[in-house]
């Protein structure tokens, strides 16, 4: 696993052999980028990223590599979130994040207190939590973190669909890339 691309690009992330982590996959994270960026390098500079659910924080530390002014690193797990400290460290990344060691929900909940608004929230649980898709999804549509602009990125398994809608919030794209899916969401 690596950096695809920015300053840090081609850069290794270390993950942890037999935790519950499933990273997102180099080829599906590149996908991700060029869809979100659409062939604009500048596209992600200055943005606020969430990445729920990090794992490794392989998607927030793409976002930073890519300028993204903050990335939120939401991890309930204290092993995972270590690793996540332990990817920036080696990076040396020393500011633009903050990591929340936290539930999900709960860290939303914090968020949203702080009046933190989001260009780009990518969702990434363990894929066997069906329920907690549908609950983050739910709530992150009746927040006040979302702006008419940002977009929802839910990593998925094929077998699974979250959801077409959160009233407001309407998926508009499905990318499928081998027994993974990405759902985009945003508001109409």
């Amino acid at each position: 696993m690596r950096v695809i691309a920015g300053k840090f690009r081609s850069r290794p992330l270390h993950s942890i052999r037999g935790m519950d982590l499933r990273p997102t996959a180099d080829r599906l994270r590149e996908t991700l980028f060029n869809v979100l960026g659409a062939g604009n390098a500048a596209a992600f500079e200055g943005k606020v990223w969430f990445d729920l659910c990090a794992g490794t924080g392989s998607v927030g530390i793409e976002a930073l590599s890519r300028g993204a002014a903050r990335v939120h690193f939401v991890e309930s797990s204290t092993a995972a979130a270590s690793l996540i400290r332990r990817n920036l460290g080696s990076l040396k990344v020393e500011s633009g994040f903050d990591l929340l060691n936290e539930d999900v929900t709960r860290a939303l909940r914090q968020m949203e207190a702080k009046n933190v608004i989001a260009d780009f929230i990518f969702l990434d649980p363990p894929y066997r939590l069906e329920k907690l898709y549908v609950q983050v999804l739910q709530m992150l549509a009746q927040s006040r973190l979302l702006a008419p602009h940002t977009v929802v990125i839910a990593e998925h398994d094929k077998r699974f669909d979250p959801g077409e809608a959160f009233a407001p919030l309407f998926r508009y794209r499905r990318l499928e890339q081998g027994d993974a899916v990405l759902s985009f969401y945003r508001q109409k």
